[in-house]
């Protein structure tokens, strides 16, 4: 689940807010698909309030905002891509040896031994 991208702000994000710069608009709509580098998602209370600067439009969404449920094809999206990263047959690149020897920051850990 996305977040609100206001500082400070915990509640699940309902709304994407874009900018058009060239006819000085910021729109607010239903939440994008896929979080976008140059939109921000806004939870309903930010995405109702939102003001722009003098001169500019906001343009905003008629309907009811809502947190969306993950969808089947979400689902099985993820499920696929778990599957293909744990297949055995999958070709493992061997760490470059010119490389500047910063490891990744995540690892495996073996299960704890129980005995």
């Amino acid at each position: 689940m996305r977040r609100c991208s206001r500082t400070g702000c915990v509640n699940p994000a309902v709304a994407t807010l874009t900018y058009a710069y060239a006819d000085s608009t910021a729109v607010v709509g239903p939440l994008a698909t896929y979080s976008e580098p140059h939109s921000y998602d806004l939870c309903e209370e930010h995405a109702l309030r939102l003001t722009a600067p003098k001169g500019w439009e906001v343009v905003r969404h008629d309907g009811e905002f809502a947190v969306p449920e993950p969808s089947h094809d979400d689902l099985t999206a993820l499920a696929e891509a778990v599957r293909e990263a744990g297949r055995p047959d999958r070709p493992v690149e061997a760490p470059d040896p010119g490389a500047s020897g910063r490891r990744g920051h995540l690892r495996v850990l073996p299960d704890p031994v129980v005995e």
